[in-house]
């Protein structure tokens, strides 16, 4: 029989204090109750505990403070704070010092055991991250750092990076690595959606509530319930979608269309774009209330050329699996490809260095990859931007039709390969797109 898990419930109201050591217990968990911030500290400092929950005003000080000391001394121990009901500023202060989640008083039977139940599935911090990441450079070490903290938290969290970065792969990450990873993985590209859509597919429909809305359907957040909602290309969303977004956000539940009651959902949000959503805010384009709801911690993606020492081995690792999938001995990498890689702006990260492989990959001679086959833009070469010198560029047909394609290319990996959504972002006819997709080998 194993030993049962232990709850130390930190709180200096006896009401309180003794509704949670009956729920939990009930629970078949065994508890501990301080009440204040010393008695606590006592209590870590003779006992192992598998999850705290304090209250934040304390007699002889702050949770806060207990979170931080949590977090330095006992990093396996989550926490949830509980706070005053709407004082969600002090919630999300909890969060950031490190509090895997918060409940308010008076406190949700319900929404209580759902948190415990949750921050008791956590895996113990350290355990090797998914190398579907790859690359050990510095930036790179740190990110995984930073993955393996913030799946042990529940706040929002907003992972801002170039476009193909890598910012999906880093939001599947945090999920699979938190308490809901048994749970859905919802993925949503916010700049493909029509607008006139978007709350149906955000929140759901009842039947007859439009025309062609012939049966009941469930929305997204409904989808997500349990698990993770990831918005991409968040800053896409129109304004007043953002007001919609933001009171689901708050509410913890979603009225579908045509619906009469709202029904309450249980997701982590996870948001990512490439624009600076700071600016967007400052620009107006973007709710500031709904900004601050999002970017309770932010995270950030480096790009590729943050982390050129990554190059050769994610090379190689793309080489190897475009030999796997067609069945081919795996092309080499010339030195003078490597330099040429190495020394390349990458616009659009390692979507483009995947995209770039595997072109020439299929038009290289002997299974050996020349620089030339790279194909590479020059203006994009050696310099950290700026306007490229005409006098290296030796053939304009070639240097504009890389620009168009990384244009395209940029605008299919913001719409998750969109054609139509791809179109009407660059202004071209779907015509005109689906023609230029095929004169440069990318249909």
């Amino acid at each position: 029989m194993s030993p049962r898990q232990k709850v130390l419930i930190v709180d200096d109201e006896p009401d309180i204090r003794e509704l949670l050591e009956i729920t939990l217990g009930r629970m078949k968990l065994d508890t501990y109750s301080a009440r204040n911030v010393g008695e606590a500290l006592a209590l870590l400092q003779r006992e192992p505990f598998d999850l705290c929950l304090t209250d934040m005003r304390l007699p002889d000080g702050s949770g806060l403070e207990l979170v931080q000391h949590i977090q330095q001394r006992y990093p396996q121990v989550p926490v949830a704070m509980i706070t005053a009901y709407g004082n969600l500023d002090t919630a999300i202060n909890a969060l950031k010092a490190g509090a895997f989640d918060f409940l308010t008083k008076p406190v949700d039977l319900t929404r209580l055991r759902e948190l415990v139940t949750s921050a008791l599935l956590l895996p113990a911090p350290g355990t090797a991250i998914d190398r579907r990441l790859l690359g050990d450079s510095p930036p790179m070490r740190n990110l995984r750092k930073q993955i393996d903290k913030l799946a042990r938290s529940q706040a929002p969290v907003y992972i801002s990076g170039e476009s193909g970065s890598g910012k999906e792969l880093v939001a599947r990450l945090i999920h699979e690595r938190g308490p809901r990873a048994n749970q859905p993985f919802v993925p949503v590209n916010c700049g493909a959606i029509p607008t006139e859509l978007m709350e149906s597919e955000f929140f759901g429909h009842r039947k007859g509530s439009f025309s062609g809305a012939i049966e009941d359907k469930p929305g997204l957040f409904q989808a997500a319930h349990g698990g993770t909602l990831f918005l991409d290309e968040v800053a896409d969303l129109p304004l007043p979608m953002q007001v919609k977004l933001l009171r689901a956000i708050q509410e913890k539940a979603v009225r579908s269309v045509g619906g009469q009651q709202e029904k309450v959902v249980d997701v982590r949000i996870l948001c990512a774009t490439h624009k600076e959503l700071g600016a967007e805010v400052a620009a107006e384009r973007f709710r500031q209330d709904l900004y601050y709801r999002l970017n309770v911690i932010e995270l950030r993606v480096p790009p590729l050329r943050e982390r050129r020492d990554d190059i050769e081995p994610l090379a190689s690792h793309v080489l190897k699996r475009l030999a796997a999938d067609t069945g081919q001995p795996a092309a080499k990498l010339h030195p003078n490809a490597l330099d040429a890689l190495k020394s390349y702006r990458f616009p659009g990260n390692v979507r483009e260095l995947e995209n770039m492989l595997e072109r020439a990959h299929t038009l290289c001679e002997n299974k050996q990859i020349e620089a030339s086959d790279l194909r590479l833009a020059e203006g994009n070469c050696a310099a950290e931007g700026g306007v490229p010198d005409l006098t290296q560029i030796d053939n304009l047909e070639a240097y504009l039709e890389n620009v168009e394609r990384q244009l395209l290319l940029q605008a299919l990996e913001e719409t998750r390969w969109n054609r139509t959504a791809a179109a009407q972002r660059l202004n071209l006819s779907f015509r005109s797109m689906r023609y230029r997709l095929k004169k440069l080998g990318l249909d």
